[in-house]
């Protein structure tokens, strides 16, 4: 009696199927996962900007405006990064609590499908005993993709 050696069709089919399976589940969290990976390079390009802001406003009383106050460059594509095309900085437009407002374009190629082209406000204003609160928001892009301070 002879031997069989090697596999049945079938059972390549199961192990094909199962590979199937396994990246129809990899391959959407795997795009999230980079998503979520570029939208955190608008959070360190703004963390450089909140600092100097928040020193701005605590000398000078105001928020900066770029391309008039020393120290802040004129052009807003200045801030640009691999992901992010520009970072806007300026006036908020609360009248009841006055922010300073840091808009982050997102570039409209070489990005994931949910940033292209979408904007994150960070508004910081000061609370009365000298610090300075911020608070994130991007109503436009996808709640998946943004950390928990910015949902």
């Amino acid at each position: 009696m002879k031997m069989q050696k090697g596999f049945t069709l079938i059972e390549l089919m199961i192990v094909v199927a199962i590979i199937a399976i396994l990246a129809a589940i990899a391959i959407p969290q795997y795009q999230n996962y980079v998503t979520k990976s570029q939208f955190s390079e608008s959070q360190t390009i703004a963390s450089g900007i909140k600092i100097a802001v928040a020193e701005h406003y605590t000398q000078a009383g105001a928020c900066p405006i770029l391309g008039t106050t020393a120290g802040f460059p004129a052009d807003p594509d200045e801030y640009e990064g691999k992901y992010v095309a520009s970072a806007a900085i300026g006036d908020g437009t609360a009248a009841d609590n006055p922010t300073c407002d840091i808009t982050l374009t997102f570039k409209d190629a070489d990005v994931s499908a949910g940033l292209q082209g979408e904007e994150v406000l960070i508004q910081g204003s000061e609370t009365g005993d000298g610090n300075f609160n911020w608070t994130c928001t991007a109503a436009t892009i996808d709640d998946k993709y943004l950390p928990n301070t910015c949902q």
